[in-house]
């Protein structure tokens, strides 16, 4: 059971991992909606467009850890029940 426990902090870490990389790697908070620059045709001058779009943030990357560090935890946990009462 320690060895699975083990495995599934691991397999939760880089998931969680990889899916922020793929998903855009913010550096900073999660953001849910992106700013992206557009030129006026007529004048020239450039504006921000808001689009709708959920970039992950390093919030993300600290929950996986946590979960993954608690799973890692409970791994070591000594198993009480499984002892026999003298």
């Amino acid at each position: 059971m320690k060895r699975v426990l083990q495995f599934t902090a691991a397999i939760v870490l880089a998931i969680n991992l990889a899916w922020w990389f793929f998903a855009g790697a913010n550096a900073g908070w999660t953001k849910t909606s992106v700013a992206t620059m557009k030129i006026d045709a007529i004048t020239g001058i450039e504006y921000p467009v808001w689009e709708k779009r959920f970039v992950p943030g390093v919030d993300f990357i600290a929950l996986g850890a946590t979960i993954s560090g608690l799973v890692l935890g409970i791994a070591y946990l000594p198993n009480l029940y499984s002892k026999k009462s003298s």
